[in-house]
């Protein structure tokens, strides 16, 4: 009898829900694309043959896996990477039930120019490559399979001024609803008034109805607290015209309201659901955060009542480590380093983020300042601005608020970065139309016009502190601008633009010692090397204006400075020739974490300032191989411990304390260097709360292996001595073998001039001792192992001859495998094989010496390897009289340049960079791109030249042009001694924009001099 009972009220209940209309279906359409580089007439047609196009899941980035290329069509701006177009195909099949539904197909994110047809019917195009976007595909489909198409057309290059990602880099899904049903971004949350004991919580649906005729219905919104927990409950009756979109507005009201904040990030949920006669048709959800926000000029931004600096940063949207489709645990991962260096804001510099980055961010309590333009015209050659901005600006406002406004984590909009526009106005007033509870601002650009003022390398000047304060509330938009490559080091101070640049008005930054002491570098000086391209000291001495800690302390004490967003957090693809004069350098290098998400020592300052958790740091290493013994090294130590006492081999050098000015932030000691231990003891009312150590190491001989996360694991790799000690310079080559349901997505180690492919590769070199690999899980279980292994030793055998070879396995999930593992090698070249010496310990090789090894595991062989030992390997080891040349001010080659006409001759003497341009009897230009980060105003060209004009005459002339308007149409350079062998400077006063500017030098008739360099001044 019971039995029965149980199927009876079985049946019951099935049949219960079977007669209950089903809600909207959410279904992730990432996986299971065709993709196929290159245009492809006709591939929008069902029937287009792709069956041996790749198939792949997105978020994609086609630009990331392709090689780096000097002639890359992004250049510089892009990191060397492409443009092109490509196209994207995908069957699916309609079920019945989405038969009488609407079926839309949702895109969080496509660059650029994306146009999409279902089943060959055209659905639309959108420009902006940082837009999400939908289409109704509901009259097109039909019952079967149906084929979707997606041409992507970033042909126009560059476009956009640092890497940018190509192709559908955000995810895709397939809304299903029933055709009376809540808007697509349609919900929109607020909590006016707020106080500890109730919050009121004002909510505004839109509902369309696509029924053929008008329908009453029923809004009932549920709002449920952080646990899930049923809070508050309203239903609104409304009446909806067939092909119309109605409006209803709520106010519920929560008791005790758990406040969201940084620290605790607490999120409710506003049920939005649509019934008609009793019967749900619609049901949405909607995560909002009840908080209050207020930006005031005198005492800056207040959150939730209490008075916050913004500790900010700004990052593009691109992950170093694996180009612009980053897969949202790493972008959880790239908030958490940030969280865990004391930041608590992020400017998203200069558009908007895949909607992923604002969940997580609202989850980790991180403010945002969202970003939605670049520039309101051309900035790039072919960027949004050029391209479609006039069009599409509006349409694009308006939807990225719709889609962001409910996310508490943003605090303010941004609107446009160092450009300039009456149409700033209706920007600023469409922000307000759309979303009235947040202020609006731009970084530098018109600045009146805004409601919070943003300033970007302005706000880094002397001048800009001796001025009143702004009469608005102010926040530093991009500052301070510092470069600093992980585990480098210079003693001596280095400004862009030269430390007694009265435009800039630089603050003062003192030299650490009286001569350098730091002699490697990443390439030896001279020959075709660009003057620009430095590695920048990790000492805080590296910069335009002013450094972080001055930055820091500014900040910190004026009232009225709401605080700042430091460029950047992470180094990144692209900017790579404007600062450091281009390939190989593929990066900017201004971040606290380098592109492989390491941290600089900068991340330890921010820490120090910022954390309350006991931390120490000490800087530089301590490994020096050509140093002289008793060369003073200024050692320095971040701590937010009360006092620092530093150890050298167990004898106290004394103690120090952490001061609130700038230049007594870090504990300091001159220290004479010898091979040793160096350790920091942090105390804390007299007690020991942190230590760290700084230890000299012997030569590369063993990998020390680690893994970490889920579904996206990162497996990171340090050289260490035969001590298990890091050595600081190791940069021996790393193979990876993973076995299970995983793939590499990237391999990188930071290092700003490695222009290997990260993608689709199983080996790269470490930088200064580190490497990272990013994997990818392809399923949800199975045990997942990496192996690793390199030849370790000093690529010129500097201090040590012997070679070592280390294996080693890390589980990255599940189980590691039990390995039996054998490596076999030689020293002639040859390949080795199982016939070859077997490896059983560490050996010595001669300089001119190539060491291959092969790697098995029982019979299965799993990788190779081979490493070179020459003078001519590795870094370049310099000393005081054969130093590379750090140039403070330096000017922008002519030959990399964008030029027409013209040839780069290498015919001639005492020019600088690879050559000069010629442009013998023809007619042509020159055109550099300029990067205006302070105010507009009058600066300073100094053009490097040399020519003798024949006949008599006394010079040449060309034209000078700046930002497409002739400024000399005819500029007289005046005669040197000869051709190619003698060269003056021409100065001339030109006024620049704020931003990207354009200086062009075209020839009049034909011909013109030889041009070396522009120098900005």
């Amino acid at each position: 009898m019971k039995r029965y009972s149980l199927m009876t009220v079985t049946m019951v209940v099935l049949m219960m829900a079977s007669c209950t209309p089903a809600t909207r279906e959410v279904r992730s359409f990432d996986s299971g694309w065709k993709f196929s580089l290159g245009d492809h007439p006709g591939a929008d047609a069902p029937g287009f043959a792709d069956s041996a196009w790749r198939t792949l899941d997105v978020p994609h980035d086609w630009a990331f896996e392709a090689d780096y290329h000097p002639d890359a069509a992004q250049t510089d701006k892009g990191g060397y990477k492409p443009g092109g177009i490509g196209w994207y195909r995908k069957r699916f099949d309609m079920p019945t039930s989405w038969q009488g539904k609407r079926v839309a197909i949702e895109f969080d994110a496509v660059f650029m120019n994306s146009e999409v047809w279902v089943n060959g019917h055209r659905l639309g195009k959108r420009p902006y490559g940082y837009i999400s976007f939908a289409y109704d595909m509901t009259e097109h489909l039909k019952p079967g399979e149906n084929v979707i198409a997606v041409r992507v057309d970033s042909s126009l290059e560059p476009a956009a001024r640092w890497y940018h990602g190509c192709g559908i880099y955000g995810h895709v899904k397939l809304v299903v609803t029933d055709p009376l049903h809540v808007a697509r971004d349609g919900v929109y949350v607020t909590t006016p008034k707020v106080t500890n004991d109730n919050a009121s919580v004002a909510i505004e649906t839109e509902i369309t109805n696509d029924r053929p005729a008008a329908t009453a219905l029923v809004l009932e919104t549920v709002l449920l607290d952080p646990q899930g927990k049923q809070v508050a409950l309203d239903s609104k009756a409304l009446d909806a015209e067939a092909g119309q979109t109605v409006t209803a507005k709520q106010t519920l009201r929560v008791a005790k309201p758990m406040r969201w904040d940084t620290d605790t990030p607490h999120l409710y949920k506003a049920v939005s659901r649509v019934k008609v006669g009793g019967a749900v048709v619609d049901e949405t959800t909607t995560r909002f955060g009840i908080r209050t926000i207020r930006w005031d000029a005198a005492t800056g931004f207040w959150l939730n009542g209490r008075n916050v600096k913004l500790k900010g940063v700004s990052d593009h949207l691109e992950a170093g480590p694996v180009g612009a489709a980053i897969p949202d645990e790493l972008n959880r991962w790239k908030i958490q380093l940030l969280k865990d260096m004391g930041c608590n804001a992020i400017r998203v510099a200069h558009n908007p983020q895949v909607p992923a980055f604002y969940d997580l961010c609202d989850e980790m309590g991180m403010l945002v300042m969202d970003e939605i333009f670049d520039g309101w015209k051309r900035k790039a050659p072919h960027d949004y601005g050029a391209q479609a901005f006039d069009e599409w600006w509006e349409r694009d406002l308006r939807d990225w608020l719709k889609r962001d406004r409910n996310h508490p984590c943003i605090v303010i909009w941004s609107v446009g970065n160092e450009t300039h526009g009456d149409v700033a106005k209706d920007i600023v007033r469409v922000c307000h139309e759309v979303d009235p509870t947040r202020p609006v601002t731009s970084g530098s650009a018109n600045p009146g016009d805004m409601d919070v003022i943003g300033i970007n390398g302005g706000s880094e000047k002397m001048t800009f502190f001796k001025r009143p304060p702004p009469a608005k509330p102010f926040v530093s938009t991009e500052a301070p601008h510092t470069w600093q490559v992980r585990g480098y080091y210079r003693t001596q101070t280095w400004y862009r633009d030269g430390k007694d640049n009265k435009r800039q008005a630089p603050f003062p930054c003192p030299d650490l010692t009286d001569e350098e002491i730091f002699f490697y570098d990443w390439a030896p000086p001279g020959g075709d090397r660009n003057r620009k391209q430095i590695f920048n000291s990790s000492y805080d001495n590296a910069m335009v204006r002013i450094t972080a800690r001055k930055n820091w302390e500014l900040m910190r004490d004026l009232p009225w400075h709401s605080g700042h967003f430091r460029w950047t957090g992470f180094d990144y693809l692209g900017e790579a020739g404007y600062v450091h004069g281009g390939w190989p350098f593929r990066a900017f290098m201004g971040g606290a974490l380098d592109l492989a998400g390491f941290k600089k020592d900068l991340y330890y300052f921010y820490q120090s300032q910022w954390t309350d958790e006991p931390m120490v740091h000490i800087l530089p290493h301590w490994t020096h191989p050509k140093m002289e013994p008793g060369t003073l090294v200024p050692v320095w130590v971040y701590s937010n411990a009360d006092e620092v006492e530093l150890f050298f081999n167990g004898k106290s050098l004394g103690k120090d304390k952490p001061g609130r000015r700038w230049d007594q932030m870090q504990c300091d000691w001159m220290v004479p260097w010898q091979p040793g231990k160096l350790e920091a003891v942090g105390y804390r009312n007299g007690k020991v709360v942190a230590r760290a150590v700084q230890q000299t190491a012997g030569a590369p001989a063993a990998l020390k292996v680690s893994a970490s996360g889920e579904r996206c694991p990162i497996v990171t790799v340090a050289q260490t001595d035969a001590a298990g000690v890091l050595n600081p310079y190791a940069e021996n080559r790393v193979h990876y073998h993973v076995e299970g349901p995983a793939r590499i997505l990237s391999l990188e180690s930071g290092n700003p001039v490695n222009t290997e492919n990260n993608f689709g590769r199983a080996s790269r070199a470490t930088f200064f001792g580190l490497g990272r690999a990013f994997l990818q899980t392809t399923r949800d279980t199975g045990d997942i192992t990496v192996t690793v292994g390199a030849i370790c030793g000093e690529p010129q055998l500097l201090t040590s001859s012997k070679v070592h070879i280390d294996v080693q396995s890390v589980a990255v999930r599940g189980d590691a495998l039990k390995r039996d593992v054998k490596v076999y090698y030689t020293l002639d070249g040859s390949a080795p094989t199982t016939s070859s010496t077997p490896y059983t310990g560490g050996f010595e090789v001669k300089l001119g010496t190539t060491v291959k090894a092969v790697v098995y595991d029982g019979d299965e062989k799993l990788f190779e390897m081979a490493e070179r030992f020459a003078s001519d390997q590795g870094l370049y080891w310099g000393s005081p009289d054969q130093a590379p040349e750090v140039v403070a001010e330096t000017g922008d080659q002519a030959e990399a340049a964008k030029f027409e006409g013209a040839k780069v001759s290498t015919d001639g003497k005492h020019y600088h960079g690879k050559g000069f341009l010629d442009f013998g009897q023809n007619t042509g230009y020159v055109q550099w791109y300029q990067e205006n980060d302070g105010t507009a105003g009058k600066f300073t060209l100094a053009i490097r030249y040399s020519g003798k004009a024949g006949g008599g005459r006394k010079g040449r002339v060309m034209k000078l042009t700046v930002n497409g308007e002739v400024v000399e149409p005819e500029l007289f350079f005046k005669n040197t001694d000869d051709w190619g062998t003698s060269w003056a400077t021409l100065k001339v006063d030109v006024k620049l924009k704020s931003g990207a500017n354009t200086i062009t030098l075209s020839t009049v008739g034909k011909g013109g001099v030889f041009i070396d360099e522009l120098t900005v001044r």
